[in-house]
């Protein structure tokens, strides 16, 4: 990738808007018929526009890495992945409206099942609802306050998730999940990974063992996991990077999070993708770049139900042309990474990235699908040169060189 000094002295502020879709998990694989969610659905409208853009695949590390949500979206970003390796506690926290200090230390949780074992049986319980989740944060925090003068802050997310930030002094990252990623494992308690950080893996496993204590009698929610556990990183905005004057929409707390971090305003939107492109029309002369994400395809898509996310590509596909009527520059459909149905996870192949401009070369794509745009004009490319195409295309980046 091109390095940000270079990209910072080369981009301009003009007028130009860019929008980036990002729809969350989007690639995938064939199921038994040979179909990719893509390939199933019925989108009308994102065919006829692949068929007047240029497509093309990423891959958000590398190729046969297996990418999380965060490293994924900072490649779309233009950030370095490897460099800015950020925790997921750390964008949780700043999507529910945490204001992180240097003392903190953030952690994402799950509430889950275990069974008299102490085997995870469910690692999401069941995805309660956010009420039950509103409810059972309550409880922990009422009966955990503080651990070895640390202060515990527990707040709820969405479904099963929630977030705890210890504060306090002294407290450094280099920690191990807490969480064996499956079901049929034991519960899992944090590891140090470095020396400086005992005293936090004290901390945190203390707490694992006090909300285990608490929840004992909450089936299906009577154990929780945590991952992702960090300290808020130095990151350049956008703003500093590309003169941008960037928003995000995004119903997730977690991308909230991951926008906040580099230096976007957060406006807000209601649950549907309806409300999300409603609020991409009232805000569209407000800013000049805008990132609004789809969650739900990633969801059904780690849940293994192929023929939901399916459904998910055709509610969106309804909405292009409304988006096409703002007449923005620069327009990028595209996913962070895949998650095929046949997984239930996240995997290591390259996400479909349509990108239409005035500006561009049409390729010979006309269905956009994984198979169709593997001829595309933008070939196979790293997620982090997304930003400077879009730059390019909108007119904001200058020439390099005499």
């Amino acid at each position: 990738m091109v390095e940000e000094n270079i990209l910072k002295e080369l981009s301009a502020k003009t007028d130009s808007k860019i929008v980036l879709v990002v729809l969350d998990g989007l690639g995938d694989l064939p199921n038994a018929g040979g179909k990719t969610a893509l390939d199933a659905a019925h989108i009308p409208n994102l065919d006829q526009l692949a068929a007047r853009s240029v497509c093309g695949l990423t891959d958000p590390i590398s190729r046969g890495i297996t990418p999380g949500s965060g490293p994924a979206h900072l490649s779309l970003f233009g950030y370095d992945p490897i460099k800015y390796q950020i925790g997921r506690g750390v964008l949780e926290a700043l999507g529910i409206g945490l204001e992180l200090t240097c003392d903190d230390l953030a952690c994402r949780g799950n509430f889950a099942t275990i069974d008299t074992d102490g085997i995870i049986t469910d690692r999401r319980a069941g995805r309660i609802s956010t009420e039950t989740n509103e409810q059972l944060c309550a409880l922990l925090q009422k009966e955990i306050t503080e651990i070895d003068k640390t202060k515990v802050i527990i707040k709820p997310g969405k479904e099963h998730r929630f977030v705890v930030v210890f504060r306090g002094e002294g407290l450094e990252d280099g920690i191990t999940d807490a969480d064996p990623q499956l079901d049929g494992k034991k519960i899992k308690y944090a590891e140090s990974l470095r020396a400086e950080s005992e005293k936090s893996v004290h901390i945190i496993n203390k707490f694992i063992v006090r909300c285990l204590e608490v929840l004992k009698e909450e089936h299906p929610a009577n154990a929780i996991l945590l991952r992702g556990i960090a300290k808020h990183p130095n990151l350049p905005s956008l703003q500093e990077l590309y003169k941008l004057n960037p928003a995000a929409i995004a119903a997730y707390p977690m991308y909230r999070g991951l926008a906040r971090l580099v230096g976007m305003s957060i406006l807000e939107t209601g649950e549907t993708i309806a409300d999300e492109f409603v609020t991409l029309r009232d805000n569209f002369q407000n800013h000049d770049f805008f990132y609004l994400h789809i969650k739900k395809t990633d969801t059904y898509g780690e849940d293994g139900n192929f023929a939901a996310k399916v459904k998910i590509i055709e509610e969106a596909d309804q909405y292009i042309p409304a988006l096409l009527e703002l007449n923005p520059e620069v327009l990028v459909i595209t996913g962070d990474h895949s998650t095929p149905a046949a997984l239930a996870g996240h995997s290591w192949h390259p996400n479909p990235f349509l990108l239409y401009s005035r500006y561009i070369r049409v390729d010979e794509v006309r269905h956009f699908s994984e198979k169709e745009f593997v001829k595309g004009g933008l070939g196979r490319f790293p997620s982090t040169d997304a930003m400077p195409l879009m730059l390019a295309n909108a007119l904001k980046l200058d020439k390099f060189g005499a």
